[in-house]
């Protein structure tokens, strides 16, 4: 005779009410929903992994499993859920709304987490390797500057700048400044702050080659 009783979920699996045991990917993807809906509602300090595991219906175990701590879950959540930083340059007609573009679509996605979340995070990681992971892909850091220089051809073409009378280091000095300041103060930098980066710093450099 056939054994009819409910099978036991394997460790670091779960057994939901039904008998329909959710595993891999499906699993996955529900914890980390589960993990975004509870940061979005609690914030970074009042989640919990007991709270997650109960909104995705399972257990803890499946939980610590996949993600040994806090923080882990949650840098794999929002790389998830999170918007993603524009890398595209974009192209207004103008130097400074183009730069200004490129910056603010890049930082949108850490205003969007929050203060409160990256500070608590940069307990728990380096902080080279929390930016990394939330705010620039593998190699992106040469991709924005090869879209601010791109920026700058498109600049140069319309006879704002000289493109050839700018050196690297300038080219590189928004992205430079906005990894400094999220590094610096754990705190997503504001519209304010990029508009000061672009006029304050950026421009008047770009600007005064032209001008030699």
């Amino acid at each position: 005779m056939a054994d009819t009783k409910p099978k036991q979920a394997a460790p670091g699996e779960e057994q939901p009410p039904s008998g329909t045991r959710r595993r891999g990917d499906v699993l996955e993807n529900a914890i980390l929903q589960a993990a975004w809906e509870e940061l979005r509602e609690t914030g970074y300090g009042k989640l919990t992994m007991e709270a997650v595991a109960s909104r995705a219906k399972t257990n803890k175990t499946a939980v610590y499993r996949r993600w040994p701590n806090k923080a882990k879950l949650v840098v794999a959540t929002m790389m998830k859920h999170a918007p993603k930083p524009s890398l595209e340059p974009p192209d207004t007609g103008d130097l400074r709304e183009d730069v200004l573009a490129l910056l603010q679509g890049l930082i949108k996605p850490i205003q969007i987490i929050g203060s409160e979340t990256i500070k608590g995070l940069m307990v728990d990681f380096h902080g080279d390797e929390l930016h990394a992971k939330l705010t620039l892909p593998p190699r992106s850091e040469d991709i924005l500057v090869k879209a601010i220089k791109d920026i700058l051809r498109q600049a140069d073409k319309r006879g704002e700048v000289k493109l050839d009378t700018i050196p690297e280091r300038v080219v590189g000095l928004p992205v430079d400044l906005v990894r400094f300041e999220l590094l610096a103060t754990h705190t997503p930098l504001t519209d304010e702050a990029i508009r000061e980066i672009v006029d304050d710093l950026f421009l008047p450099l770009v600007l005064r080659e032209r001008n030699h």
